[in-house]
């Protein structure tokens, strides 16, 4: 395989993994958030506080790729 095709495979699988790690820094940040409300009986704040902070670590993992993207 070309070396020009193997980078553009790379490129492809960690920018399709990208959506994946969006949804699932969201969906952790919702759990923790569910978990901590059960835990110290504080529905619903828990959950908005950790909902967004799990937004924020999607919007970090958005900024890491295009950061990447423009450093290739």
């Amino acid at each position: 395989m070309k070396r020009e095709t193997r980078q553009t495979l790379r490129e492809l699988a960690y920018y399709s993994s990208l959506g994946f790690s969006v949804a699932l820094a969201i969906f952790i940040g919702v759990a923790i958030g569910l978990f901590v409300d059960r835990w110290l009986g504080t529905a619903p704040w828990g959950m908005f506080i950790f909902f967004a902070l799990g937004i924020a670590a999607a919007a970090k993992n958005i900024m890491l790729a295009v950061k990447k993207s423009k450093n290739m």
